[in-house]
């Protein structure tokens, strides 16, 4: 995981999520900062601007940080704060990460982990020859504990994630040009770089 800018919310997001939601809301009597009384009735008008999300944030998982195409059907909003702890925050765009299928259910209402939008560069490190990532030594204790949290979450050293990263790096050395390196997995190329290895 590496840091991501929170990007501009799309023009038509106010009159197609943000306003039917909070309506719908006041219809049922439901405040912004509550916890619904049942999450999964919400009305899913953040799948509107799906397609938004998915090209804001140029198709890039903010949590395992690897592109995957639209085309996949692998893309899914998730709400950094929990739909299910505050209703309001399901009609934020503020609050959406762009995430793969998987990411996005390991993750789901759990908030132990750390913020993609705030994060510091350098929190995690790479291990190029096993594809493991760990907190940065240097980094405070908390930091580090907040790390490895999201690390065990998000389950980020599952074998084949490890092995997807390798797999990347490996195609560069094999001839893959630097910038599909950084457009396919940005982690990786961050890392080679702040390595000294690209």
């Amino acid at each position: 995981m590496i840091p991501v800018a929170a990007q501009m919310e799309p023009t038509l997001f106010d009159d197609e999520v943000r306003k039917p939601g909070r309506t719908w809301l006041k219809k049922k009597g439901i405040s912004l900062n509550e916890a619904p009384p049942e999450p999964s009735k919400l009305p899913t008008y953040w799948q509107k601007t799906q397609k938004e999300l998915w090209t804001s944030y140029e198709g890039v998982c903010a949590y395992i940080c690897v592109y995957f195409h639209w085309s996949l059907g692998a893309h899914s909003t998730d709400h950094f704060i929990a739909k299910s702890s505050h209703a309001g925050q399901a009609y934020e765009w503020s609050n959406y990460r762009l995430s793969c299928m998987g990411a996005n259910r390991k993750k789901n209402k759990f908030d132990d982990i750390l913020d993609p939008f705030e994060i510091e560069p350098d929190t995690f490190v790479l291990n190029f020859a096993s594809g493991k990532i760990k907190p940065n030594p240097t980094f405070p204790q908390e930091v580090q504990g907040k790390a490895q949290a999201t690390i065990d979450r998000l389950k980020l050293n599952d074998p084949d994630i490890k092995r997807m990263r390798s797999e990347y790096y490996d195609e560069y050395l094999r001839g893959v040009p630097g910038w599909k390196l950084k457009k396919d997995s940005p982690f990786v190329w961050y890392e080679a770089e702040r390595q000294g290895l690209l």
